[in-house]
C-alpha cells in the first residue's frame, strides 16, 4: 500500500480517533489539526486551531495533503471553509456525513439517491442534525467537488464511542441480574464498527455519497444483547418484552433503549439500509462478537465509565422505569 499524506480534522474523538489509528496503523504520514485540548500524540504532526474562531483556519494555510478527513458535526459553513481552504492543496476530502440526511420517512433499502432534506453550505446554525450533515455535505462537494467522498454513517458502534449506546448496554448487562431485552428478539439491527468505517474512508476509491453500514437483515438484537452477556461474562438474564409493553410504562426508543427502534417505519429507515454500494467499493465488517468484546474491554480499561459529548443527550434506561416494567411483565 502506497504511504499518503493524511490531514484529519479533528481526530481525538471517537471516529475521528479510529481514523486516526487506522491511518497510522496503514504507515500513512499523519497530520491532525484540532484545538489542541488533548495531550498531542507522539505518532503524528499536530496543527492547532478553532475553526469556529477568526483566523482559526490559520494553521492549514500551507501544507500538501493526498487526502483530508473531516468528522465534523456542527455547523455547515465550518466545513465549506475549510473544504475551500484545502481544495487546491489536497487530492480528496472525506466527509463523515450521516443517513439522517435523507428526508423523514426514509424507505427500508433506501439507496444513496433516496430524497435529502434542504440545507445550505452557508448554513451557522447546527440544530437540526440532518440539516447541519446535509449541509456539510455541500460544503465538501463546493471545494472538491467530484474529488469528495461522503460516508453516510448509520448507527456506529466500537472502542471510545462517546455516545453511550453500546456502553450503556455493556455496563447494564456487567450487572447481571434480569435484564429488559426490547423485542422482537429477531429485530434486525444495522450498524457499523467505526474501525470499519474508517478503513473504508481510508483505502477505497469511491467518490459521492455512498451509504457507510454493515449489510441489513443480517444481524439482530437477540445477537447484540447475547453478545454483551458472552462479553461481560455476566449471569444476566435476558428478559424480552414486546414493543407494545414497553410503550405502556412511557419508556422512549433509542434513547432509554439504546440502539433498539419498535418495528416499522423508524426501524426501516434506521436499520435496513441498501449498502450495494459500499460493499462492491470494498466495505469490509468486522464480527459482532469483535465490535462488541473489544468494546467492552475498552470500557474496562478505563474504569468502567465511558465519555460523553456534551452534545449528545444522555442515553440509557432510568433504574425506575426498568423496575416498573420488570414487575409488570408476565
Amino acid at each position: 500500500m502506497t504511504a499518503k499524506r493524511v490531514l484529519i480534522l479533528g481526530g481525538t474523538e471517537f471516529v475521528g480517533h479510529a481514523f486516526v489509528d487506522e491511518a497510522v496503523a496503514r504507515g500513512h504520514d499523519v497530520t491532525v489539526f484540532n484545538r489542541g485540548t488533548r495531550e498531542p500524540r507522539a505518532d503524528v504532526t499536530t496543527l492547532v486551531g478553532d475553526r469556529t474562531a477568526p483566523g482559526g483556519l490559520d494553521a492549514l494555510a500551507v501544507g500538501e495533503w493526498d487526502l483530508v478527513v473531516d468528522t465534523w458535526s456542527w455547523s455547515p459553513k465550518a466545513v465549506t471553509d475549510a473544504a475551500a481552504l484545502l481544495s487546491r492543496r489536497a487530492g480528496k476530502y472525506v466527509y463523515v456525513s450521516s443517513r439522517s440526511v435523507h428526508t423523514y420517512p426514509t424507505a427500508a433499502y433506501a439507496r444513496e439517491d433516496a430524497p435529502v432534506v434542504e440545507a445550505s453550505a452557508d448554513d451557522l446554525d447546527h440544530s437540526d442534525y440532518a440539516r447541519a450533515k446535509r449541509g456539510g455535505e455541500l460544503g465538501a462537494l463546493a471545494g472538491f467537488g467530484d474529488r469528495s467522498l461522503l460516508l453516510r454513517a448509520g448507527l456506529i458502534l466500537g472502542p471510545r464511542e462517546n455516545i453511550g449506546r453500546l456502553p450503556w448496554w455493556l455496563t447494564r448487562i456487567a450487572r447481571g441480574g434480569e435484564v429488559v431485552a426490547p423485542g422482537p428478539a429477531e429485530a434486525h439491527v444495522q450498524y457499523i464498527d467505526a474501525r470499519d468505517l474508517a478503513a473504508f474512508g481510508l483505502d477505497t476509491a469511491a467518490t459521492g455519497a455512498v451509504s457507510v453500514v454493515g449489510p441489513p437483515d443480517v444481524t439482530t438484537m437477540s445477537d447484540v444483547l447475547e453478545a454483551c452477556v458472552a462479553a461481560t461474562g455476566s449471569d444476566a438474564r435476558l428478559r424480552w418484552f414486546t414493543p407494545q409493553q414497553i410503550a405502556a410504562v412511557g419508556i422512549e426508543p433509542w434513547l432509554e433503549l439504546p440502539i433498539w427502534i419498535p418495528p416499522g417505519a423508524d426501524a426501516d429507515g434506521m436499520h435496513r439500509a441498501d449498502v450495494s454500494t459500499a460493499l462492491a467499493a470494498g466495505l469490509t465488517v468486522r464480527p459482532l462478537a469483535d465490535t462488541v468484546g473489544d468494546t467492552g474491554r475498552w470500557l474496562r480499561g478505563i474504569g468502567g465509565v465511558a465519555p460523553q459529548r456534551p452534545d449528545r443527550p444522555v442515553v440509557g434506561l432510568p433504574p425506575e422505569k426498568e423496575a416498573a416494567l420488570l414487575n409488570a411483565g408476565p
